[in-house]
């Protein structure tokens, strides 16, 4: 089939040539001597000679999107920030188990290819990519026209980490005593959008209406990047004093707070979180205000604040929250883990397949 034939047929392969030309400077800024080949190859190159100086060195590898978070995007024509939220969402599921990223792929599916749409998604792909020390070492701009509309799009990645086998944070390092650290999130990260969107449909606002109680036009206020926890937290576990006192991360995504804390936690442990602890921003008690909920109600779909957990060891909890604010992450305690027997009903216990610790929030949110 001839070129002519296919853009009749609604692909434009130089839209696409003309994509990549308007992002190969974005991408490779974040590429190191260990990258091999430069841009448009039909597989990325990375070199792993490094892995030679491990004892036991193991692959951490992670995927996912952004969700709904792409329609107030696409609704809003604005673009630049919905790759750090594809970042965010994989990178930091990567440093959970204590591995440090080496190399990240994405995938954007569209109606029809906008060279500059499709380079303002990568260039913030990459942008996020370099401040967590993650090389982007290629992808794919897959037009499928019939299939999604001339505006629509979707966005996914995935990346590949290493870790020494024995440093390996999760459940099994957890122990009773172990102190609850919780990491601020810059606001709803990439979760919970469908509800969002179903609340602003509910009372007829628009994603460009400017808004008092949102602070400012909804959707530009909503597009808030997801924050980036990655290099932080590995300069805290390259840490020689405060490394070894994290025994778990727990990244707070799609399920929850009490949830996704329960996943890194052991059987028979579990945690009450202190609601007290900590102030939800505006932008939950606000939709929570326009859906008639209660905060407390969406504690299974949004992170009301917390993007991040760490389970550390109780000498060490105060400098590991000194050492996370001064970076730039607002830390606090948050609660303790217990292995006393108790009562567990009411408590989440597992999730997503593991059958975990059990918590459960307890307390009102400040105010």
């Amino acid at each position: 089939m001839s070129e002519n034939s296919y853009a009749r047929a609604g692909v434009d392969t130089a839209a696409g040539d003309r994509a990549v030309e308007l992002m190969k400077s974005a991408v490779s800024a974040t590429h190191t001597a260990a990258v091999l080949g430069g841009v448009g190859g039909f597989a990325g190159l990375f070199d792993v000679s490094m892995m030679k100086n491990y004892r036991r060195p193991l692959l951490a590898t992670s995927t996912d999107g952004v969700g709904t978070k792409v329609a107030i995007a696409q609704a809003l024509d604005k673009h630049d920030t919905i790759g750090q939220d594809l970042v965010g969402m994989v990178v930091d599921d990567i440093i959970v188990c204590g591995a440090r990223p080496l190399f990240m792929t994405d995938y954007i599916a569209c109606g029809k290819v906008h060279p500059e749409r499709i380079a303002a998604i990568v260039t913030g792909i990459a942008a996020a990519c370099a401040a967590t020390g993650t090389a982007l070492v290629g992808g794919e701009t897959a037009e499928h026209p019939g299939l999604l509309g001339v505006d629509d799009y979707d966005v996914a990645g995935a990346a590949t980490g290493i870790v020494e086998a024995d440093l390996v944070l999760g459940a099994e390092k957890v122990h009773a005593g172990d102190v609850v650290v919780a990491m601020a999130s810059s606001g709803l990260h990439s979760n919970g959008y469908s509800l969002v969107r179903h609340i602003l449909a509910a009372k007829k606002i628009s994603f460009t209406d400017n808004l008092a109680e949102f602070g400012g036009v909804v959707g530009e206020v909503l597009l808030e990047p997801t924050r980036l926890y990655t290099a932080e937290l590995v300069e805290l576990l390259s840490d020689e004093q405060l490394g070894s006192a994290v025994h778990a991360l727990s990244h707070v995504t799609g399920g929850g707070i009490a949830a996704n804390l329960a996943r890194v936690l052991p059987v028979d442990s579990w945690v009450e979180v202190d609601r007290a602890t900590w102030s939800p921003s505006p932008i939950f008690r606000t939709l929570c205000d326009l859906s008639g909920e209660s905060l407390e109600s969406t504690e299974g779909t949004w992170n009301l604040g917390i993007g991040m957990f760490a389970v550390v060891d109780a000498g060490s909890a105060s400098a590991v929250t000194h050492r996370l604010t001064a970076m730039g992450i607002p830390s606090w305690v948050v609660g303790m883990v217990s292995r006393a027997p108790r009562d567990l009903t009411g408590f989440e216990q597992g999730a997503k397949g593991v059958n975990g610790g059990a918590v459960r929030l307890v307390g009102h949110y400040g105010a």
